[in-house]
């Protein structure tokens, strides 16, 4: 009698965790599908006008000037993509004026420590 309470325990129980792991919570309408995340890949800057992207970019264009001396002024953030590291790396794609007062396409990527430090890793012009 004993084996037999026993075995029906464990079916109840076996019914009891199939039960609780077919259930999956409805999604809304509303909600995005979960994209897979790639470790240490890279990934669209979804709001190129927040303060600490366009901080980025403005600090990429002055740490060019500094090296170029070309007189280049910071315009905006046109797109970009970040990837998480020890920190964060930012690609982005920035418009500046050159000094005769035309507007150019620049590429700058910046890796910004945990500590906000930064370092220009490269700045070019975006052809």
């Amino acid at each position: 009698m004993a084996m037999t309470m026993t075995l029906g325990s464990m079916l109840i129980a076996a019914a009891a965790v199939v039960g609780l792991c077919s259930v999956a919570p409805a999604a809304s309408a509303r909600e995005e599908p979960l994209q897979p995340q790639i470790v240490g890949g890279w990934k669209p800057i979804k709001n190129v006008n927040d303060p600490h992207v366009r901080e980025i970019g403005r600090w990429a264009v002055s740490e060019h000037i500094k090296t170029a001396n070309d007189g280049l002024g910071f315009g905006r953030v046109v797109s970009g993509e970040e990837q998480i590291v020890a920190g964060k790396n930012y690609r982005l794609r920035i418009q500046a004026t050159k000094v005769g007062g035309q507007k150019a396409m620049y590429r700058a990527v910046v890796y910004e420590q945990l500590t906000n430090t930064r370092q220009l890793l490269s700045f070019d012009p975006a052809n």
